[in-house]
């Protein structure tokens, strides 16, 4: 099936090196329930947990040897973390070197650090893999997407770095590092070289932030050098951003700094069908991946029955590859791709009347 071999291509196919398994890893890929492998779960906030529940019901279906230790958002900030997150917590996924997350609200304006800020600082989540690819049998205005999206993760606009100079005036630091930027810039090339990629766009605003974003290209031809095989180009954000809406076609793999990332992969989600259907993986140092849900928590539909699991899912996916459980990932794949494709079971965001009980259970008959 073409919808099949298009998600292995971007998720990873049992043959080729893994989008989120480049880093050793001394886990069993036996299927066995005698070798389960511990994985930290953040069910999260709002429809968090009903999507995360949709997960663990598919999981066991499909019997997968995975043994969730399960993390909430607390209620008190902890100092440790400066978060509601918990240290133990942190400490779970840092030990389990593998984990899942649904979506995490922060309050807007209250002084409290951002939790997925903190998620990134504290495990040194430093690349967001986030593959957009068009879906077969959901129909969009592009027939052909299919590029990934790669976001430095720990500095740019987002360190965090704000301050009243004078009443009325404030600051905003834009950090940019060698180290960072290298980092990234390595990870999205192996990846390209490893999937068959054949481009690797570096996306910046250098003609203005000459400083910063220079340095972020620098790092970028630096690596480019090393890998002759891939094409490398440099495109501005702004005009990046006018010829994903017209031909999203034209790229391949995108590697960016902090803010733009979070832009230009919602922009493609968009193209795609939105944050519902798009999976993500961030990868630190030392093998820890954490796969995440990136839309929001959507407070106004918790409890109903009505949420759609896919980007959950998906992202669950991605996890079970870097554990390699390539033969379960496939088996799940496949069985969302068809119950979309299908039709006859979607949730109200993909044009359909389903609850996510009815969705979820659909996959599971699929499997």
């Amino acid at each position: 099936m073409m919808g099949t071999q298009i998600l292995r291509r971007l998720l990873g196919s049992p043959n080729s090196s893994r989008a989120f398994s480049s880093f050793n890893r001394s886990f069993s890929s036996s299927d066995s329930s005698s070798n389960l492998i511990r994985a930290t779960l953040f069910p999260g906030d709002g429809i968090g947990p009903e999507i995360a529940e949709a997960v663990k019901q598919v999981f066991r279906a499909a019997d997968v040897p995975i043994e969730w230790e399960e993390h909430y958002v607390g209620d008190q900030i902890d100092p440790r973390t400066q978060s509601f997150l918990t240290w133990e917590s942190l400490e779970s996924v840092r030990q389990n070197g593998v984990g899942l997350k649904g979506p995490m609200a922060t309050p807007i304006g209250k002084g409290h650090r951002s939790l997925n800020l903190t998620l990134r600082k504290e495990l040194n989540l430093y690349a967001n893999v986030r593959p957009c690819y068009s879906l077969p049998g959901y129909k969009t205005r592009y027939d052909d997407v299919d590029l990934i999206t790669i976001r430095e993760n720990t500095e740019g606009e987002y360190s965090g770095l704000e301050h009243q100079v004078v009443r009325g005036v404030v600051e905003s630091l834009k950090i940019i590092t060698r180290q960072a930027s290298l980092r990234v810039a390595e990870y999205a090339f192996h990846y390209a070289k490893t999937h068959g990629r054949e481009r690797v766009s570096a996306i910046h605003k250098a003609n203005i932030m000459q400083k910063t974003d220079g340095l972020f290209l620098k790092c970028c031809r630096e690596v480019a050098e090393k890998y002759p095989e891939i094409k490398y180009e440099e495109v501005v954000i702004d005009n990046c951003c006018m010829m994903l809406v017209k031909n999203p076609a034209l790229f391949d793999v995108l590697v960016m700094p902090n803010l733009y990332g979070d832009i230009i992969s919602d922009l493609c989600a968009g193209l795609i069908g939105g944050l519902g259907l798009t999976p993500s993986c961030n990868i630190g140092e030392g093998g820890i991946a954490l796969a995440e849900a990136v839309h929001g928590s959507a407070p106004d539909i918790a409890g109903k029955n009505m949420a759609n699991p896919t980007a959950l899912m998906l992202s669950a996916v991605t996890m079970l590859r870097h554990l390699k459980l390539n033969d379960k990932a496939d088996q799940i794949q496949n069985a969302i791709l068809n119950t979309i494709s299908e039709g006859k079971y979607r949730t109200a965001d993909l044009g359909g009347s389903s609850t996510t009980t009815d969705f979820t259970k659909a996959i599971c008959d699929h499997l």
